[in-house]
């Protein structure tokens, strides 16, 4: 309703279920009639400007125009948009109001419905839709070969080198080159190789906020207590809790991570921040190097059941299965068992406060390095 007030040209809802698992056709089916409600019974859509003449709604027009209108000017100010991508300016300044927001949430100053005020004791089941990662995967390869199996394999090659060439030479119209190539069934990877032999592949400016959630959580009990608990693991072991956040496969978004990465490290965690994409063996290697105490895996693509224990098992071969893994993120609550079965020290789902998490890791790491001492 606020997106039609506010003149939206598209819409979607997320469904209900969906920070647990991809939607089931029930709850996809509220979050359409939800809009359809305001689309044929409200009688919204039949007004052009519903909150015209308001002063309210003027006034806060108004506050957001000021405080864009000072961003775009900070942006000019330092050569343009191109520049401060290039430094992650616009991702830290995303991420430092995320952390802010849910310092609140944790805090409970900003109130959310079910998740940080007016909790059931015992919440209901809810049936999430449940996906075969290894059927559909096999699937993806079978049609994939069969697609370079029947293509005109010197077409696809030509393409993708008039694709290479034209990166190389800035001749030509890559998209139309592009265009080309997925004509002549070469795949989005192909594709998207051919221009990384010339371009190389972006690498994010990986910089972590600092004090905003802490700032913004404020001085309570409970984040003072998970700050004390860390100072005391760093006087018995001479050094802070190390956590290293990662993202493993193709899922593109890592705010959540960011989140959780400056929540831990304003707790005390001495905190690594894994590049986006990166392979099991990668993450593993690069827990290593770090000799970091636990891996934290953030995952809302779907990908947990596969890559995790890939990971566990990376960590084993790297004769270091001290490391700890915990997962967080979008995981069907069905999935939790099997990856402790796998080996996941703690699974938290959305809703978990992250001083809490903070103390429940620092609980793991005691409890594996205490193991490790009676076996020595």
């Amino acid at each position: 309703m606020a997106a039609v007030f506010g003149g939206t040209q598209s819409l979607h809802t997320n469904s209900f279920d969906e920070a647990l698992g991809l939607p089931t056709i029930k709850s996809a089916r509220i979050a359409r009639n939800t809009q359809i409600i305001i689309q044929e019974e409200s009688g919204i859509p039949k007004v052009a400007d519903p909150w015209g003449g308001s002063f309210m709604m003027e006034c806060l027009t108004n506050d957001v125009y000021e405080a864009a209108l000072q961003l775009i000017n900070e942006i000019e100010e330092m050569g343009g948009m191109a520049r401060a991508v290039a430094e992650g300016i616009p991702k830290l300044r995303i991420e430092e109001c995320a952390a802010r927001r849910q310092a609140r949430i944790d805090s409970g100053s900003e109130v959310i419905v079910g998740v940080n005020k007016y909790q059931l004791e015992k919440e209901d089941s809810v049936e999430v839709l449940a996906i075969d990662n290894t059927s559909v995967r096999q699937k993806q390869i079978e049609k994939l070969e069969k697609v370079k199996a029947c293509r005109d394999k010197a077409v696809a090659e030509q393409c993708l080198r008039a694709l290479t060439d034209g990166a190389k030479t800035g001749q030509g119209n890559l998209l139309e080159l592009a265009v080309a190539a997925a004509r002549a069934r070469c795949t989005v990877g192909e594709i998207t190789n051919a221009m990384k032999e010339v371009f190389g592949e972006h690498k994010a400016n990986d910089r972590m906020v600092s004090g905003a959630y802490r700032q913004e959580f404020g001085e309570s009990d409970e984040i003072l207590h998970a700050i004390n608990r860390v100072d005391k693991f760093m006087d018995h072991e001479g050094r802070r809790p190390r956590i290293l956040v990662a993202k493993m496969g193709q899922d593109g978004h890592d705010r959540g991570a960011k989140v959780i990465a400056t929540g831990f490290a304003d707790i005390g965690f001495d905190v690594d921040i894994g590049p986006l994409f990166q392979t099991p063996r990668e993450v593993a290697q690069q827990a290593v190097d770090a000799d970091v105490h636990c891996v934290g895996v953030s995952t809302l693509a779907a990908g947990h059941k596969t890559l995790v224990p890939e990971l566990i098992k990376e960590l084993k071969t790297l004769d270091r299965p001290d490391i700890l893994v915990i997962c967080g993120g979008v995981i069907p609550p069905q999935d939790y068992d099997f990856l402790y079965e796998s080996g996941v020290s703690s699974v938290f789902g959305p809703g978990t406060r992250i001083p809490k998490a903070a103390v429940q890791v620092l609980d793991d790491i005691e409890k594996c390095l205490n193991k490790r001492q009676q076996t020595m």
